[in-house]
């Protein structure tokens, strides 16, 4: 699964987009400084999410939209087609529609 594939399952599971997401994290105190596990604590408790689905937000909250250029175009199952993810929902998403 792509790093973008996790944030829209997201978004299909709990209505929220990434930038969502974001602006309730930074409501909740959570940014750059924050430590994954209180963020991944809150999104179990509050949004039923796992690990994986988890942490693809905890990158989001703590080092915004940009990812490693080493998970871009791989060829893989898990290779992104940018390294810039798309935070305002995936029916918005020019590289899908």
């Amino acid at each position: 699964m792509t790093f973008q594939a996790y944030l829209d399952n997201i978004e299909a599971k709990t209505g929220l987009t990434p930038r969502q997401f974001l602006e309730l994290a930074h409501e909740k105190g959570f940014d750059e400084t924050t430590k994954a596990a209180p963020i991944l604590a809150w999104l179990a408790e509050d949004y039923q999410l796992g690990k994986g689905h988890g942490m693809a937000l905890v990158h989001v909250i703590t080092k915004g939209p940009q990812i490693s250029q080493k998970h871009v175009n791989t060829g893989t199952a898990h290779s992104d087609p940018s390294d810039t993810l798309w935070l305002d929902g995936a029916a918005s998403n020019p590289a899908t529609t």
